[in-house]
């Protein structure tokens, strides 16, 4: 079962020749993707991946195979001895096709040369339901972000309705939720100890679907809250409002009930998340033996572009405690943070400058923001106590510790690393944290990393995502007023002079979100242009599954005051908002 120690160094193995070359009989696991095969921490089938085989387990992938023909990509490599593993790839596949407006999109990020058309919509459904069809008595786990976050009853934009969990839309036998190391390293190891798969019904962080008629898994020390039915969603926005409370509260919990859901005849069962990962074991994830690069299968077919994007840039933690409305990464990845040791962190950079088109240049150190590095509770019981889904909203949180004088050493000392010209800050990073005005826990550390940030880390511009004007607009998104952009404007412009540097700070703004009139786009643009700012990042409001602002749009009203929301939602108002944005272009005027 034991991986050839020499096959560590390479490719997680496409094909029935590389399997052979491997002396093979059978894979333990088959990993079936909807991104092409990315051997790189960023990227969570390679992650996963090199987590099975950490493992001990033999494993493959099968990047985008063809569902249109005779299916011959699902057959193969056979029947894998334990399970298959089944994911959509790095990005929801609705967002991944589709435009706000739902129109096709005619490219793909996660695809060599770019190409459109090379995965189907919801691949995680079909692929799962191809695998059952032709291999029945085979275990399918799903995983990564689109079946993360339709574990339980969605509302789906595409379609325009709710859909019960996708464990029930593609038969598979087990949901991992979330960021998938810890379960699926607890998978493997109960599978090793001869423990069968059917039995596998109490691992945290993962979800099964039993008959209504059978009596739950016992797991003495969970607490169990049942849901309102799939059904009764349908019948009453208000039960499914209702549950998202639930589903909310729960995930921000360190102690977080089992959730049960029936659907017909049959029950979801949401088991809680696994503990906190430690330091020790996000390095462990992330300082496994990946290749960095592309699998080689696609050298004539062209970049892909989302790889093009991070091959030089560097994760540095994981999760998220800003709890925004319209953002799923807090329900996937976590509201607290995981953090990367610097030793981590530092020999990904080394490895980094010894690519062969490596020009000294990294293009991020970050995160899903980049200036949230190792915050968190300065008294843990109180964090394991609390369900608040954001740390910073309505207010920062009086245990929060918001220091930046490690980030700011850490940026230092990679700018002082052999080989490396630039440390460049991609990810956006949250204002909010900086300002005394907004942030209590705000010290002259605050000011310090914001000045390294502006004069060695940004290459002209800094990102950052006020998201809107309108103070209820605002509210509902669980954002900070505007006017904490302007006093982060003026700071930027006085840095920036006292430098001499020629630099732009570029705000990124919704519209359509809900509770957003042309009304208030009218005066977003009126606040914008007062400041100089043409606005060139713009998104229209796309409706996610499992998040705050998706249940307004669907519900039309706010669940944690029952007040009605308003919402746009015809085509053409949609786009008269958007065209707020660019009241300098005289077609729009």
């Amino acid at each position: 079962m034991k991986n050839d120690p020499e096959s560590k160094a390479k490719w997680l193995p496409t094909t029935k020749q590389e399997i052979d070359d491997l002396e093979w009989d059978h894979p333990d696991v088959i990993i079936f993707s909807g991104d092409a095969y990315v051997d790189h921490p960023s990227f969570g089938p390679a992650v996963i991946g090199r987590v099975i085989e950490d493992e001990g387990f033999r494993v493959a992938i099968v990047p985008q195979p063809n569902w249109k023909d005779d299916l011959r990509d699902f057959r193969k490599l056979g029947r894998p001895n334990y399970f298959f593993g089944v994911t959509a790839g790095n990005m929801d596949s609705m967002v991944n096709h589709y435009t706000a407006a739902r129109r096709l999109r005619s490219d793909d990020a996660y695809t060599p040369g770019g190409k459109a058309g090379f995965r189907p919509d919801y691949p995680t459904i079909v692929y799962t339901k191809i695998l059952k069809r032709l291999f029945p008595d085979v275990p399918v786990v799903i995983g990564g972000i689109e079946a993360s976050m339709r574990r339980l009853t969605h509302y789906d934009y595409w379609k325009d309705r709710l859909e019960p969990s996708i464990l029930e839309g593609s038969g598979a036998d087990m949901l991992v939720y979330g960021m998938g190391e810890q379960p699926v390293r607890e998978i493997i190891r109960l599978l090793k100890k001869g423990v069968p798969f059917r039995s596998l019904r109490t691992i945290p962080q993962t979800s099964v679907m039993i008959s209504k008629n059978d009596p739950l898994p016992v797991q003495n020390k969970w607490k169990d809250i049942v849901l309102n039915s799939h059904e009764q969603c349908l019948s009453d926005k208000k039960l499914f409002a209702s549950n998202f409370l639930v589903f909310e509260k729960e995930s921000n919990k360190a102690d977080a009930a089992r959730l049960i859901e029936q659907t017909g005849e049959f029950m979801t069962l949401v088991n809680p998340p696994f503990a906190l990962m430690s330091e020790a074991g996000v390095d462990r994830s992330f300082d496994l033996p990946y290749t960095y690069m592309p699998h080689p299968r696609y050298r004539k077919k062209g970049p892909i572009p989302a790889y093009e994007m991070i091959k030089f840039s560097v994760n540095i933690h994981r999760g998220c405690f800003g709890g925004c409305s319209f953002c799923a990464i807090a329900a996937h990845q976590g509201k607290l943070i995981l953090r990367r040791s610097e030793k981590s962190i530092l020999s990904e950079i080394e490895k980094i400058t010894q690519m062969p088109d490596f020009k000294g240049y990294l293009t991020d150190l970050g995160g899903p923001s980049a200036n949230m590095y190792g915050m968190k509770g300065k008294d843990t019981k109180i964090c394991a106590r609390c369900s608040r889904p954001s740390c910073i909203w309505p207010s920062v949180c009086h245990n929060l510790d918001t220091s930046h004088r490690e980030l700011t050493d850490l940026y230092k000392k990679v700018s002082r690393l052999p080989g490396i010209k630039k440390a460049f800050i991609g990810s956006g990073i949250r204002y909010d944290l900086l300002l005394n005005g907004w942030n209590r826990n705000a010290g002259r550390g605050e000011s310090e990393y914001f000045e390294e940030l502006i004069k060695d880390h940004i290459s002209g511009r800094l990102k950052v995502a006020p998201e809107h004007t309108s103070r209820h607009v605002i509210n509902l998104m669980r954002k900070v007023p505007f006017e904490l952009f302007r006093e982060l404007k003026k700071q930027f412009d006085r840095i920036t002079a006292k430098e001499g540097l020629n630099y732009e700070i570029v705000p990124y703004f919704i519209s359509s979100h809900p509770g957003c009139t042309e009304k208030d786009m009218k005066e977003l643009a009126a606040e914008v242009k007062s400041l100089g700012i043409r606005p060139e990042q713009v998104q229209d409001f796309t409706p996610t599954p499992m998040t705050l602002s998706t249940l307004m749009y669907y519900t039309g009203f706010d669940p944690y005051t029952g007040r009605k929301v308003y919402v746009a939602r015809r085509p053409e108002e949609k786009k008269r908002q958007k065209q707020y944005f660019f009241w300098y272009n005289k077609k729009n005027t």
